[in-house]
């Protein structure tokens, strides 16, 4: 498992409740992961690091989770070293470490999605800003960790997040805005083949009510309950698959997942973005859920054999995950703080706690080491109990400065999400 953060976590734990999977190792892990398995300081944006140590444990599959190791081409050199990989190529890996070619490819494939222009000058975001008038979408182009989207009404603050990603060397696309809920779908590929998982909802913004900057996740939950019948459906016929085969068609076949963040907007299904890996804290609600050996899975889509894989079992018992942060995060988060409560927390029924930014300090104590800091997901028979049992997990938990919003899936709990028969809330 290449990657440090909750999404890794989750993923490490799933492998090892697969009773066909007979070791796993991370790299480069965190305080978390080196609990359950053996953990290797690596850099895990290094291909030929990456791929000696592969070589060197004799691994059967590599998962590659996060964004940056897969724009590194890390995929690449274990595919040339004959070792099987979950997670696509460099060149696949643009639908997402570039918004302007996802746009290319959506608009070659006939995905339905925003609206939108690439600029890289003031006066190039300034006529794209009007064109589509408030409120404003500004996205960077490249690997933004999450966080390289402004969505606001004022037009200056629009221009100003533009202007410094010009300042920085890059560029920036602008879209219309997307009204309506949004909802993430993790869908697996072995370059033709498509499997879809569970959908959910995560949450962005770092307080309750969506307030505050973005992030790159307070929490999320799965299942959705509001969503249309159909949507997982109508997601592959006019999403993934258009998708895949597209890039299949450019030379680029997209072995891996592929994050469909969509909005169900008063028009219809729309995509916001692509991910190339499986998104963060979604993830983590998702595979909670899980019932069916993911090791397998992800090891025929390795091997191009996902048309082999049954219908995917989950739980009927839903899932919230609570991201606990660190101090000043998402603008210059403070580490190094100790956390405390982590085995009370996870002696919970129903509640389990995944690493994400943390590190093991010289005495072994647990510290934060990053911005979101920890994952608490609840289990329950419904959305009300899985709440329940994940907030009385964080409040097990004690981290100076930490914070955490306390209205993830508030709203679908109560039943107040609510979709029009066209598509949007």
């Amino acid at each position: 498992m290449i990657g440090p953060g909750g999404r890794e976590h989750a993923i490490v734990r799933a492998l090892l409740a697969d009773p066909f999977v007979s070791e796993v190792h991370a790299a480069p892990g965190n305080a978390g992961m080196a609990q359950d398995v053996p953990a290797h300081s690596i850099d895990a944006n290094n291909p030929a690091a990456v791929t000696e140590l592969a070589v060197s444990l004799g691994s059967d599959l590599v998962v590659v989770g996060p964004e940056a190791p897969l724009a590194a081409g890390v995929a690449d050199a274990l595919i040339e070293a004959g070792i099987p990989v979950f997670g696509p190529t460099k060149a696949a890996a643009q639908l997402e470490a570039s918004k302007a070619f996802a746009k290319q490819v959506m608009a070659a494939a006939g995905v339905p999605t925003a609206m939108a222009k690439v600029a890289s000058t003031a006066a190039e975001a300034e006529e794209a800003l009007d064109s589509f008038g408030a409120p404003y979408v500004v996205k960077d182009d490249g690997l933004a960790a999450g966080k390289g989207v402004v969505v606001t009404s004022d037009r200056t603050a629009a221009l100003n997040h533009a202007q410094a990603c010009f300042d920085a060397g890059g560029t920036v696309v602008i879209e219309e805005y997307l009204d309506g809920p949004e909802v993430s779908l993790f869908v697996l590929s072995d370059g033709s083949t498509v499997v879809p998982l569970a959908p959910a909802q995560d949450f962005k913004r770092i307080f309750d009510n969506d307030e505050g900057p973005n992030t790159g996740g307070m929490g999320a939950y799965s299942p959705l309950e509001w969503v249309p019948a159909g949507l997982v459906d109508e997601v592959l016929e006019r999403v993934a698959q258009p998708t895949i085969d597209e890039m299949a068609r450019r030379g680029t076949p997209f072995t891996g997942v592929l994050y469909c963040g969509l909005a169900l907007t008063s028009r219809g299904l729309r995509v916001i973005e692509f991910n190339a890996r499986f998104g963060d804290p979604e993830t983590q609600a998702v595979l909670a859920r899980l019932r069916t050996p993911l090791g397998g899975v992800l090891l025929a889509a390795a091997k191009g054999e996902l048309e082999t894989v049954d219908n995917l079992h989950w739980s009927s018992e839903a899932a919230v995950a609570v991201v606990l942060a660190s101090a000043n995060y998402p603008d210059a988060p403070r580490t190094g703080d100790p956390i405390s409560g982590l085995e009370d927390a996870a002696a919970l029924e129903g509640v389990s706690v995944l690493h994400a930014g943390t590190a093991l300090a010289g005495d072994g104590a647990v510290v934060s080491s990053g911005g979101r800091v920890l994952a608490v997901v609840g289990l329950g028979s419904d959305l009300a109990e899985a709440r329940d049992r994940a907030y009385d997990g964080v409040s097990r938990l004690t981290l100076e400065g930490g914070q955490y919003r306390t209205d993830i899936a508030a709203k679908a709990a109560r039943g107040e999400v609510v979709v029009s028969a066209t598509g949007g809330a």
